[in-house]
């Protein structure tokens, strides 16, 4: 008997069951092989007929796996819909014949609460894999989560992170060894972006482990100590999971603290974020 089911780390992250649908593609469908291969899952998940998930708010999207396992892909924010005329058709779709304004193109939002699972956690889907549309309340055992694999860290200047891929960062240090040595070796000045209002904070990171402690205070309380960060999430409890970091500059270790903070001083009167950002000094 199983004793972890997906609803039990959909309820851990905060979502409930009975609001996600599960859809799980298959690779016995020719056009779903022809998206998968030109890497345009998303896109083929989107269009669907018009009233398809009506009364769930998140669409948790698996692909199949040998027998009835599934594999995570993503988890989604529905966020409406519109007609699947030719005009929405993404670049480079392998069937436009299916866009024929008869069918609906959802506007999905990828959220992160299940970021770090993606591609790792495996379920069983059941004896029905011809129902490949279910209820985030039915069962579904947990087959294996895979380990995360060593992780190379990309370089300072590519890294944009939301907040779900900073907490698997911050967590899996042996995993992102790579990582940590890098943002452990810096000072920096970092940019903080709260996707659902586009404003900005901009702060700086001294001290023994660099960027590292810096960004993993944020991990362990989602505002780092900021106030107007803390006033935000006061209001908008969940709203972290809207956060994307990035750097700004890299300062060496030998700077002094003046240096750093003169440095983010300068951003944030480029950026004008105690203005019209989230910067209250």
């Amino acid at each position: 008997m199983a004793i972890l089911y997906l609803s039990d780390i959909l309820k851990k992250v905060g979502l409930e069951p009975s609001s996600v649908y599960l859809l799980r593609h298959s690779f016995s469908l020719q056009d779903f092989r022809e998206c998968y291969e030109k890497g345009m899952v998303l896109d083929y998940t989107r269009q669907q007929d018009k009233d398809f998930g009506r009364g769930y708010d998140y669409w948790c999207v698996f692909i199949s796996e040998r027998g009835t396992l599934a594999r995570l892909f993503g988890c989604y924010k529905v966020c409406g819909s519109v007609p699947d005329t030719l005009d929405v058709m993404p670049d480079g779709f392998p069937n436009p014949e299916h866009f024929q304004g008869n069918r609906a193109f959802f506007d999905l939002e990828h959220i992160d609460l299940l970021e770090e699972y993606e591609n790792r956690l495996v379920i069983d889907w059941g004896n029905s894999t011809r129902q490949w549309k279910q209820k985030g309340s039915n069962e579904k055992p947990v087959s294996y989560i895979l380990p995360n694999e060593k992780q190379e860290f990309p370089g300072y200047e590519s890294l944009v992170l939301s907040y779900g891929k900073l907490k698997s960062v911050i967590d899996d240090p042996v995993a992102y060894e790579t990582w940590r040595a890098a943002l452990s070796s810096i000072y920096a000045v970092y940019l903080i972006v709260d996707r659902e209002s586009g404003m900005q904070y901009v702060g700086s990171a001294y001290g023994t482990d660099g960027l590292w402690g810096r960004w993993s205070q944020y991990v362990h309380t989602q505002h780092g100590g900021n106030k107007e960060l803390i006033k935000l999430l006061d209001e908008y409890p969940t709203r972290y999971h809207q956060f994307q970091f990035s750097i700004l500059q890299v300062l060496p270790k030998s700077a002094s603290e003046k240096e750093v903070l003169d440095a983010e001083k300068l951003y944030k009167r480029k950026l004008l974020t105690k203005e019209y950002g989230l910067n209250d000094n």
